[in-house]
């Protein structure tokens, strides 16, 4: 079987305004994330997919992180899978944060990456 290669970008590369679709964990989300993003957990990701569906429905590019980019990988061929336009962020919210891209908590904490 022939693959297509995973679309992919870098996080200094994700335009200010872009949709963030932010797979992580409830606990990695209160720690830290990119203000303005969608978070759902990839636990929950089949069960709120009309979530997403409706936040790229017009036609939106979903740039979707997690940690690493290992778990948004999984969700970014899951959802080219449907038709989706979605690419993931290399190397995820560590690489986020290394390029020294803005990250907030809902509490006003320091921001940080678990």
């Amino acid at each position: 079987m022939n693959f297509a290669p995973l679309p992919s970008v870098d996080a200094a590369s994700v335009p200010a305004d872009a949709l963030v679709l932010d797979v992580r964990e409830d606990d990695e989300w209160a720690a830290g994330h990119v203000e303005g993003a969608l978070h759902v957990p990839m636990s929950d990701f089949v069960a709120r997919f009309d979530v997403v569906s409706k936040a790229v429905g017009d036609g939106r590019r979903a740039y979707v992180v997690c940690r690493s980019g290992r778990r948004s990988a999984q969700v970014t061929q899951y959802l080219v899978g449907q038709g989706i336009d979605a690419v993931n962020v290399d190397g995820g919210m560590q690489a986020w944060d290394g390029a020294g891209r803005p990250m907030v908590t809902d509490g006003g904490s320091p921001a940080q990456v678990l």
